[in-house]
């Protein structure tokens, strides 16, 4: 609608009458009424949308549809369900989220001690400092402090601290033996926020679509709608171990292209959550090409990194499969892989500490992601700190290196015992097959229920997994996810639960799972 038209139209206000009615067009300008469009046609005929409703601007019916729309199965209606039932003294297992510490794993010394050191730095100076701390964890607190110059309450670069991410460069050349840039590295609270940085930043509006693995871990699915894209999910198959299909994948995205749709990213997660899988080289190598061919940004989802149950797929980087494939790959492929400092034998979930390394990507890009951290001006420094002693920790001949290799060696061996331990109970099960738990914190077993279950779960108005998962949580405390909550194939039922009970107590709980469903099954044979 033209300035024009707003003057002479009824509902304009007699002051923008005045102000327009003597208006002229810059000489040399079209004379028609769309040359002087500067406002969309109003929608006269759209009914007004309440502004409050019950005395409430911020009515839950008056949000963000997106928001309201949003699902996030870890912390959802078994989770609420399971918070009732504390508050009312249940004793519960949470096995719902890998939380480790919350299930009793001790956090590694030589970490916790420089920590203590780097928040308390008038410690430093304190005369029994010698006796109280190993030499190393003294002068690596030294460096860190001066490296956030004596001030870690102080905010850092948006980025966070340049050393920090050196380190985080550091490690990443380590492992791949390609080189990474600090300056492409976004330390966060958490790798979480990362994702949703980068999620936040391809998808423009609902034709955006961005490629996840079904089952997924809900961040991508409650985030992707969140900012008002849609989710392209590609079903992993289960009777292969999870494995992708890439014709069924080219596929799905070829039909959304005929859509109309723009298909800008592609998420997978290595090892997988739920699933507990890990991917071959071979897998890696198809799916950098698999990006080059389309044109999609891939996500890499790696904060499971160094949870490897099995040695006959290692953890190998996205980063270095594509380093390795060479041009064309090398220097086209957009490449954001994420990593944590809340998995691994860390287990520090509620430091927060994550990161992002960008390959590849286009230098405004990168200045465009630097001015939306900068909104929140700076990620939380003992996260930092923590990043920085997972990716430099204590090397051979400094005094902490034995204790904190003891400490990495044991943890990392009893979780895979628990993965065994975990998987075998499942698998002895009638109505149940769990696929190895090869990496990650996971079991996703399937329930293969009877009829007459799936049909009580319809009467109360549950998916027949959920219903499940109530029963469970209600008769044994154990807090899962039902499989719903990531997806599955169609005509089947999960659960997601944790291998991360106790060792000592692992026994114990695997008794527990299998007598319930023993008598779940019974009841409704």
């Amino acid at each position: 609608m033209c300035v024009r038209c707003i003057a002479k139209a009824r509902t304009a206000g007699r002051a923008v009458q005045a102000l327009l009615q003597g208006w002229q067009a810059p000489a040399g300008a079209c004379r028609t009424a769309r040359c002087f469009s500067s406002l969309p046609e109003p929608a006269v005929d759209a009914p007004a949308r309440p502004n409050e409703l019950e005395g409430k601007v911020a009515h839950p019916s008056l949000l963000n549809e997106d928001l309201l729309k949003a699902q996030y199965a870890v912390r959802g209606e078994l989770y609420m369900k399971a918070m009732e039932l504390q508050k009312a003294g249940k004793e519960l297992i949470f096995t719902n989220v890998g939380n480790p510490q919350q299930l009793g794993q001790l956090p590694i010394k030589f970490n916790r001690e420089v920590t203590s050191l780097v928040v308390a730095p008038f410690l430093l100076d304190h005369p029994a400092v010698a006796s109280l701390y190993p030499k190393d964890v003294i002068e690596r607190a030294r460096k860190l402090n001066k490296m956030f110059g004596g001030a870690v309450g102080a905010y850092t670069d948006s980025r966070g601290n340049a050393g920090v991410r050196q380190e985080v460069a550091d490690f990443i050349k380590r492992r791949d033996g390609y080189p990474s840039n600090p300056e492409h590295i976004f330390l966060t609270d958490g790798a979480s926020v990362a994702v949703r940085l980068l999620l936040n930043a391809l998808i423009r509006d609902s034709n955006d679509h961005i490629l996840v693995p079904i089952p997924q871990y809900p961040l991508y699915s409650a985030s992707i709608q969140l900012y008002g894209g849609t989710l392209l999910g590609y079903n992993l198959k289960e009777q292969t171990g999870w494995s992708m299909d890439f014709n069924e994948i080219t596929r799905s995205v070829n039909e959304a292209r005929n859509r109309g749709a723009c298909v800008r990213g592609m998420v997978f997660i290595n090892p997988g959550n739920p699933t507990g899988q890990c991917l071959t080289e071979d897998n890696l190598r198809d799916l950098v090409k698999f990006a080059h061919q389309e044109k999609v940004v891939l996500m890499a989802d790696e904060v499971y990194q160094p949870n490897i149950y099995q040695d006959e797929k290692p953890f190998v980087s996205a980063k270095k499969v594509l380093g390795d494939l060479g041009v064309p790959y090398s220097n086209s492929v957009e490449l954001a892989s994420f990593h944590t400092v809340s998995k691994g034998v860390l287990g520090e979930c509620g430091l927060r500490g994550g990161y992002v390394e960008l390959t590849n990507f286009h230098p405004g890009t990168i200045d465009e992601l630097y001015k939306a951290v900068s909104i929140n001006l700076s990620p939380n420094t003992v996260g930092q700190v923590a990043m920085s002693l997972m990716v430099n920790p204590p090397q051979p001949g400094q005094e902490s290196y034995e204790q904190w290799k003891k400490e990495h060696d044991e943890g990392l061996a009893s979780l895979r015992r628990r993965a065994h331990a975990m998987t075998d109970g499942f698998n002895s099960l009638e109505g149940v097959t769990c696929t190895f738990t090869e990496g990650a914190m996971y079991s996703f077993p399937r329930l293969h229920l009877p009829p007459k279950a799936i049909a009580a779960a319809k009467a109360a108005g549950k998916p027949a997994d959920t219903f499940y998962c109530l029963q469970l949580l209600e008769e044994t405390g154990i807090v899962t996810v039902p499989g719903s909550g990531f997806g599955q194939e169609e005509g089947t039922f999960h659960l997601r639960t944790t291998i991360l009970p106790p060792e000592e107590k692992i026994q114990d709980f695997v008794k527990l799972f299998q007598d319930f469903h023993k008598k779940f099954m019974a009841k409704y044979a």
